[in-house]
């Protein structure tokens, strides 16, 4: 059986902390490379320093870890993104390229590109947006995704280099702080309501977006990778659904177990991002092509969420 050496890039971050974890437990800690710009002082395990804008950094780590899976976690994300379009841009586009051009000079047998329901705008249906729909992103993030998908499928066409990738929906889990999208608020909103804190959201009060656990977003991540390459029809970015809520929503699942939880409203730029995004997305060539099926809801994702972040804080709710 062919040894599988792993490249995490971006490991710090809020889905690269945990899938690193979940990539250790499945392949063995010393067959998993985490990396980037800095180590974290708790972090256990094999760890390189990188900034994915130098491309000769990443070819000597494939190199000399003989790497055969590369998951390219790193980009600025949507509200961040705007304070620095450009940087923003360039940033996520060389980091893209740079991963691509080693692992197919390097014969990297899986890359993992996420994208993101930013790569929607205005044109599409809100409600159960299709796999294929016109793609007008309003952010310098979702420009980025939008690209980066039609390289993913043109690499794969042009060099067969095996690109797999999702359409993360806004993602929540209570291991990681949120990493600058619009759709953190539904990680800020449990933080604040275990500390007996008011919680004022940056959306409207029925905005209702996409989102997912981060233990499903995990599972589909790592499932994508395992399935059959000729079980991967779509080349692009696949469709990734699991529930949809607004604030309002989240905020009453939060009361059924916290009474005293409050929210208020103050609204700012990252409201205008959200209308511009799906309420509910179609992923059933997910489901089809290689057997997605989310295990949690609204209200057995926020059970979760509240009792471990209770003990992270060691609060009493």
């Amino acid at each position: 059986m062919k040894v599988e050496n792993i490249l995490v890039i971006g490991a710090n971050g809020q889905i690269g902390s945990v899938l690193t974890q979940e990539l250790k437990k499945k392949f063995g800690n010393e067959n998993v490379v985490a990396s980037d710009l800095r180590v974290k002082p708790d972090f256990e395990g094999v760890f390189e320093i990188l900034d994915a804008t130098d491309k000769d950094v990443i070819e000597q780590i494939v190199v000399k870890y003989e790497i055969t899976q590369i998951y390219h976690l790193a980009a600025i994300l949507s509200a961040k993104g705007e304070e620095n379009p450009l940087s923003t841009w360039e940033i996520n586009m060389k980091t893209m390229f740079n991963v691509f051009e080693v692992s197919r000079l390097n014969n990297v047998d899986k890359v993992f590109f996420p994208s993101s329901i930013g790569v929607f705008g205005d044109a599409a249906l809100a409600d159960a947006t299709p796999q294929s729909t016109f793609l007008n992103p309003s952010t310098v993030y979702g420009i980025s995704k939008a690209a980066g998908e039609n390289w993913s499928q043109y690499y794969f066409e042009r060099y067969e280099l095996d690109i797999r990738s999702l359409r993360y929906p806004g993602i929540i889990g209570y291991q990681s702080l949120p990493g600058g999208g619009t759709t953190d608020y539904a990680v800020d909103i449990y933080h604040k309501a275990v500390n007996g804190e008011e919680f004022v959201c940056f959306l409207e009060e029925n905005t209702v977006l996409p989102m997912i656990f981060m233990d499903d977003a995990i599972r589909a991540t790592i499932e994508l990778m395992d399935s059959p390459k000729e079980n991967i029809k779509t080349r692009t970015s696949y469709n990734l659904a699991s529930m949809s809520f607004s604030p309002d929503e989240i905020a009453a699942a939060i009361q059924e177990v916290i009474p005293s939880f409050k929210i208020s409203y103050e609204p700012d730029f990252r409201q205008e991002i959200a209308a511009s995004w799906p309420k509910s997305i179609d992923d059933s060539e997910a489901r089809i092509d290689w057997g997605w099926k989310p295990k949690y809801n609204l209200d057995s994702m926020s059970k979760v969420m509240i009792e471990k972040l209770s003990e992270q804080y060691n609060t009493v709710v």
